[in-house]
């Protein structure tokens, strides 16, 4: 049985869809604990009381000191004190990571967390990372988000020797910002399946199994994507039902067209690991529907039957002849 932390007070839906969510998601081997206010209607699923709220107009170190009692720090709590084995909140993103950070704590050797999002890509869906924990990186960040990135293909992808490319203006090595020339140069001699750099406009045909960039790129990235696909599928459905003749066309392709929308609705996953803490802390969308949530927290429990914070242990050691970047444990 694995016990998730479901933050009943974050996201614009809340508390009516996490709930809802947490209760589609229960199971014989997961078991939702909801954080929230007293008397809230859990459906029979777990309440440990959380009065206050983080909202996302909340600066997130201050929320996360000044609301101690808040239903998000509070199942990050219970995340760092063995009470759970994760953690789900479509909260604040800003105060996930300080909340991570100052109750679950990072693994040893990991400078910095990193956020691990799925891409539903044409061939194949695929990691980015990092996708918004961290706006500025080191090069030797960018190769621990390409460790962490590997163990995520690896677990929860099934993808054997994982194939790694680094987001940049260009597939030559001699493209890029100073960030991205050094880190290419690191993941070179990093002992990953390093193939080089790729560009985002390949993210949605399939880059690679991994692809790594700083916090502040892979953001941007992802929104664009985000953006894009949803006013894609937006525009066809309003083009469909604009005449006659698109009516009848549309009864034709809805089958196809269900399942590209399928395919491409971040609902399908759910969520983002944040990874490089002690414990499993998964990140939902702020406008997650139940079934998102739902999603969300199968996401967080696969982690822990996975094993991938104990995998990321294992990989975070640091070389002694390059201090910063890890290597895998020999």
């Amino acid at each position: 049985m694995v016990r998730v932390a479901v933050d009943a007070l974050g996201g614009d839906r809340a508390p009516e869809e996490i709930v809802a969510g947490a209760l589609e998601a229960r199971s014989p081997q997961i078991e939702p604990i909801l954080f929230g206010p007293p008397g809230l209607d859990t459906g029979g699923l777990e309440l440990v009381e959380a009065p206050e709220r983080i909202t996302m107009d909340d600066k997130p170190a201050e929320a996360v000191r000044a609301k101690p009692g808040s239903s998000l720090v509070a199942a990050n709590r219970a995340v760092g004190e063995g009470r759970a084995d994760a953690v789900v909140s479509a909260g604040n993103t800003g105060a996930m990571l300080a909340a991570g950070l100052l109750e679950i704590r990072r693994l040893k050797g990991v400078h910095r967390p990193a956020i691990a999002v799925v891409i539903p890509a044409r061939y194949g869906a695929s990691v980015l990372i990092d996708a918004g924990a961290n706006a500025d990186s080191r090069p030797e960040h960018l190769v621990q988000f390409a460790h962490m990135g590997s163990i995520f293909a690896e677990e929860i992808l099934e993808r054997p020797n994982p194939e790694v490319r680094l987001l940049s203006i260009g597939e030559e090595p001699e493209k890029g910002n100073q960030l991205v020339l050094e880190a290419h140069a690191l993941l070179r001699e990093s002992g990953l399946n390093f193939k080089g750099n790729t560009e985002a406009r390949e993210l949605l045909r399939f880059a690679a199994d991994v692809v790594v960039a700083d916090g502040f790129t892979g953001n941007v990235a992802l929104k664009l994507l985000e953006g894009t696909i949803k006013e894609l599928l937006d525009a066809l459905r309003e083009e469909i039902s604009a005449t006659t003749r698109g009516k009848l066309g549309g009864l034709l392709i809805r089958p196809a067209a269900r399942g590209l929308r399928s395919r491409l609705d971040p609902d399908t996953y759910g969520g983002a690991y944040l990874l490089g803490l002690r414990g499993l802390s998964v990140i939902a969308h702020g406008n997650s529907s139940r079934t998102a949530i739902a999603n969300a927290i199968r996401l967080a429990a696969r982690g822990v039957e996975k094993g991938v914070v104990d995998r990321l242990s294992e990989r975070m050691v640091v070389d002694s002849a390059r201090p910063g970047v890890p290597n895998q444990a020999r």
